[in-house]
């Protein structure tokens, strides 16, 4: 028989992590508040050692199980498990072995490396790297912490869920990303027993929806060769044990979109001027997406990691500009004319805008072969001035559109 995480579990939890583990604010952003009509608050767990609330769950572990553990533990991760887990064991005196999809962030493999862990790069998948460490496990004789389908990794992540309401009673929802489920299956079994009218909402990525379908009983989607900006929730399916917590306890789950993902990690950074991965953004994702959910109410999020690739997050950024027109592409077509182009970019000046990039090329051009057409990058302030740019242009005789 099954047994399923306790309340008293969660108790336990806090007491061995406490002086260990940062209990991070939950702090209300009176500008986002003001931009989806809610009270929002945002319970910052990127702001924990290893920027990502795993630690909770694997220092509980091992703590816990510290006796049994002088072979040393092993853990599958796509990176945020293995830094929590490889930081106290390391901090403990015990040996960690990590394996971890070939296709983890640089950023984390590396911190996991520093906290001095055996790391094996195996596998495209989560399922893949599983199966190797459970090869892994048995042949080296170490002890396998799941990074969500464990009692005590589950207790240990509910804490979250007990201070958020230490820091703002009276919640109306709280919104938690969902991956394999241990984050939620702790934090709702936490709320549901301190505050049982707290309504707790689960997000999911698209492209990885195994608790949504579980949960609205859904046949599970094919995830395989997929990819996602949140690759800290890409789970094919929960484990049992969060599987069962959910149905219990979770109200409702919602997916969003990559494009809504991104452009919440966009706006934590402009707003909040914090760094979040895709995981961590995904439940501010879904106040963007379906404000009427939560108008008027007061609502936390759990930003729950911030361990994102620099590479990844660059590219966010610059796709966010875009969304916003503040980054504007414009084709103009210029007449083969010595001095054309300056006075094009005297146009683009008197408008205050800034060309970033400038291209153009005559062979492959469907103009004119006494002209070519441009391609400007430009930087302005939103779509109004990128507006007033291309009717200034086609005014001084230049074809423009983009």
């Amino acid at each position: 028989m099954t047994v399923l995480p306790k309340f008293s579990d969660i108790e336990e939890a806090e007491k061995r992590l406490r002086g260990h583990i940062a209990q991070t604010p939950c702090a209300k952003s009176q500008t986002l508040s003001a931009m989806l009509g809610v009270e929002l608050f945002l319970k910052y767990e990127n702001f924990q050692f290893t920027a990502s609330f795993k630690e909770r769950g694997a220092l509980n572990f091992l703590t816990a199980n510290k006796e049994q553990l002088s072979g040393g533990v092993l853990a599958m991760s796509a990176g945020n498990h293995a830094q929590g887990l490889a930081y106290h064991a390391q901090r403990m005196g015990v040996a960690a072995t990590i394996v971890m999809p070939k296709f983890t962030p640089n950023t984390k493999v590396e911190a996991t490396r520093v906290f001095g862990a055996n790391v094996h790069l195996h596998g495209d998948t989560l399922e893949e790297a599983r199966v190797y460490a459970e090869g892994l496990s048995q042949e080296q004789d170490l002890t396998m912490v799941h990074p969500f389908n464990d009692l005590h990794v589950i207790a240990g992540q509910g804490t979250v869920g007990v201070e958020i309401l230490a820091s703002v009673p009276d919640l109306d929802a709280i919104v938690v990303p969902i991956g394999g489920g241990g984050l939620i299956g702790g934090v709702s079994l936490a709320i549901k027993s301190l505050s049982p009218d707290t309504k707790v909402i689960g997000v999911q990525a698209e492209r990885f929806a195994g608790a949504y379908n579980d949960f609205n009983r859904l046949a599970i989607s094919d995830s395989s060769n997929k990819v996602t900006v949140a690759e800290g929730i890409a789970v094919k399916e929960p484990g049992e044990l969060n599987k069962a917590l959910i149905q219990e306890y979770v109200d409702e789950i919602h997916t969003v979109s990559e494009s809504q993902i991104e452009q919440a990690v966009f706006d934590l950074m402009e707003v909040e001027k914090v760094v979040t991965e895709g995981a961590g953004a995904a439940p501010l994702a879904l106040l963007r997406k379906s404000p009427d959910l939560f108008q008027g109410q007061r609502v936390a999020v759990v930003i729950s990691g911030g361990n994102i690739d620099m590479m990844v997050l660059s590219s966010i950024l610059q796709r966010g500009l875009v969304r916003s027109n503040r980054l504007a592409r414009i084709y103009v077509e210029i007449p083969d004319n010595p001095g054309a182009m300056s006075v094009i970019t005297a146009i683009v000046a008197e408008h205050e805008s800034n060309i970033v990039d400038i291209q153009h090329q005559r062979a492959f051009s469907a103009s004119s072969a006494r002209a070519t057409v441009a391609e400007l990058v430009i930087q302005t302030r939103g779509s109004e001035q990128e507006l007033k740019l291309i009717q200034a242009l086609e005014a001084a005789g230049f074809p423009s559109w983009s």
